[in-house]
């Protein structure tokens, strides 16, 4: 892929530079019964210069990983990121807080499993913070310096090869930046900016801004009941209007200002259609006009989330 233009340019990951649109493994959980399909999808996404993918073994309870590890193996051509802090279970919220030191290990240990690696070349730790979704309670409130000791200890031993963060506030962030951080993941859109000052934070640092949920809409399972009232990017009628004008989609104009929002910022949609996967990496190369961004960013957030 040595030939492959890497879209919407390139920034650093974990020490390694990557292309800004990468590719989010949440739906991968419905090729379960159609693993290939998955594969195929993840094949695509790699031939049009996608390097970096997003994951978490709670996405299908671990159908995520094991298509990634079927369709990449061990290469080192692509960058894995996973998440840890959370478990899937059997209930009708299908995810459960999972913070303490010793549950990060086993999380880590099971990531690496279904991924056939012997080492995850970033690890987030999904906070429970701010944004949708988990909070934790009694003995899943844990300080993150005693979750990012035991992260240091993994990274020391080769398992992990950098720490990032997701689901957190300026002060965790900052409280955390000493441990060296590779990136930060809060849900984040042109709708939804509550997650400014964190960005603005990232960005002054040099940190990888990761938004998860950058076009609103659903999330997946498990995730909370804010879901229902999540602003939808590609509804709104500025959003739309120079879609039009552009002659592309909606999505495309919300991942394009994203990009545009930050040099620091990656974007990882994430898709089972390979024409969406192509629409999606499309934006990468969309280039918005000044007064078009100047409309963007006068759109002020429609709601704010779980409220």
């Amino acid at each position: 892929m040595s030939g492959t233009k890497r879209p919407g340019g390139v920034f650093e990951l974990g020490g390694r530079a990557v292309a800004r649109v990468g590719y989010g493994a949440g739906k991968l959980a419905h090729f379960d019964s159609d693993p290939a399909a998955g594969v195929a999808v993840l094949h695509a996404a790699r031939e049009l210069g996608v390097d970096h993918i997003d994951t978490a073994q709670f996405y299908g309870d671990g159908t995520a990983n094991r298509i990634i590890g079927r369709a990449f193996g061990a290469s080192t051509d692509v960058t894995v990121v996973s998440k840890v802090g959370a478990v899937r279970v059997d209930a009708p919220v299908p995810l459960a807080p999972a913070q303490r030191p010793e549950q990060l290990r086993a999380q880590v240990h099971d990531n690496l499993r279904a991924l056939g690696r012997d080492r995850l070349d970033i690890v987030n730790l999904r906070r429970l913070d701010t944004g949708p979704g988990l909070r934790a309670t009694g003995d899943q409130v844990v300080d993150i310096e005693d979750q990012l000791a035991e992260l240091d200890t993994l990274r020391a031993a080769g398992l992990v090869g950098a720490i990032g963060l997701s689901a957190v506030d300026v002060p965790t962030l900052q409280q955390a930046m000493p441990a060296g951080i590779a990136c930060v993941q809060n849900a984040y859109s042109l709708l939804s900016r509550e997650a400014e000052e964190v960005f603005t934070t990232c960005r002054d640092a040099g940190i990888a801004w990761v938004p998860f949920w950058p076009l609103g809409g659903a999330l997946p399972p498990g995730v909370g009941d804010a879901i229902a009232r999540s602003p939808r990017v590609g509804d709104h009628p500025v959003v739309r209007r120079i879609a039009g004008e552009a002659g592309v989609t909606a999505a495309q104009v919300g991942l394009a200002w994203l990009l545009g929002h930050g040099a620091n910022t990656l974007v990882i949609p994430g898709t089972t259609r390979v024409d969406h996967l192509r629409d999606n990496i499309a934006a990468g190369s969309l280039r918005l006009t000044a007064e078009q961004t100047g409309q963007l960013d006068e759109v002020g957030p429609a709601q704010s989330l779980g409220e």
